[in-house]
């Protein structure tokens, strides 16, 4: 499994990386909250190891903002808060599973070896969407029209899985910044527009007259026209 972990204290984070990579695992570790909502909703992974105590953004909101865009991915939450209140804020925040530290590396693997599982029972879909001849590959990061292949970015990628799950409504700037980029809804920055420019230079047959990511005056932006 590719297994995004998150968590900030170094050496633990490295022990973790080592340990799950030893048992056959892609690893990639980060220590930040935002970081790993940006990674965690613009990359592809089969379940998310998740700290409570992050900096910037601490696990339970993670885990909602991940779950909001990541409706299937899952997350085992890992962190030193043990009491039932905890436990339960945590399961209600969306996480699957919850470990305990100090925790035994053999319990850890046995609970992820569960998730393996269940992904092996159950595969998930390709995350392709084919629209307007344009075949959006988001598990790989790359769009392909008319035979020509094109890498897309991370954030890119997590731009379309928001506005596509969310299609059928017009998606705010302030929405995207905060469960794409991670920032704060209330920040007063070009940063989305200049991204969608870009990434309709790529999927859109003509990027002038988008007919995936079309604006929405006033609001932001929405996969294809509202009816």
């Amino acid at each position: 499994m590719r297994i995004l972990v998150v968590e900030d204290e170094v050496i633990l984070r490295e022990g973790l990386s080592d340990l799950l990579e030893g048992a056959g695992h892609e690893v990639v570790a980060v220590g930040d909250g935002l970081i790993a909502v940006e990674r965690g909703v613009g990359e592809a992974f089969d379940m998310v190891v998740l700290d409570w105590m992050l900096p910037r953004l601490e696990g339970p909101e993670v885990c909602r903002r991940l779950r909001l865009a990541r409706p299937g991915l899952p997350v085992l939450m890992l962190t030193a808060k043990g009491d039932e209140r905890d436990k339960v804020d945590g399961l209600h925040a969306g996480a699957d599973d919850y470990v305990t530290k100090p925790f035994s590396p053999r319990e850890l693997l046995a609970r992820v070896e569960v998730f393996a599982r269940r992904l092996k029972a159950a595969p998930a879909p390709a995350e392709v969407i084919e629209e307007d001849g344009a075949a959006l590959d988001l598990s790989r990061c790359v769009v392909v029209r008319d035979g020509h292949e094109e890498a897309l970015t991370a954030r890119e990628v997590g731009i379309l899985r928001w506005l596509w799950r969310h299609r059928g409504r017009a998606v705010t700037r302030a929405e995207l910044l905060e469960h794409v980029w991670g920032l704060s809804p209330n920040l007063e920055t070009r940063t989305v527009d200049v991204t969608i420019m870009n990434l309709r230079k790529k999927i859109e047959r003509d990027a002038k007259a988008p007919r995936l990511i079309v604006s929405v005056k006033g609001i932001g932006y929405s996969f294809g026209a509202l009816r």
